[in-house]
């Protein structure tokens, strides 16, 4: 049986990000790992911060907000971040998502490039 993913973030999660995600009502760095190595971009909003973000951007001429892995959620903690990717994971959404693409770079393609395409 397959494991729920795990959801990270890209800088890291502390007991202060607990409160300011709270207060700011986004988080932009969200990462859900797969078991299989997959890992998919997410970014959570909540009512509120959707709204203001949405007249702050046809302010400035764009009447529309789509940030790839946007989910919407009443309030952002930690917890209920989990809950969403463990029930969105159950739907089938990630299937419908690109995932992020892994660089694994060795020291000798370092310096194949550097000897081929830069020296």
């Amino acid at each position: 049986m397959e494991t729920a993913p795990k959801l990270t973030f890209k800088y890291g999660w502390d007991e202060r990000d607990e409160v300011e995600t709270l207060m700011k009502g986004c988080r932009s760095d969200g990462i859900v790992q797969f078991e299989d190595g997959k890992t998919y971009s997410v970014y959570f909003i909540d009512p509120i911060r959707l709204q203001q973000d949405l007249e702050e951007e046809e302010e400035l001429g764009s009447p529309f907000l789509a940030p790839p892995g946007l989910i919407v959620i009443p309030e952002l903690t930690r917890s209920a971040m989990e809950n969403a990717i463990a029930q969105l994971w159950k739907q089938g959404y990630f299937d419908a998502l690109k995932p992020l693409c892994e660089v694994k770079e060795s020291h000798q393609d370092t310096e194949w490039i550097y000897n081929h395409k830069l020296g």
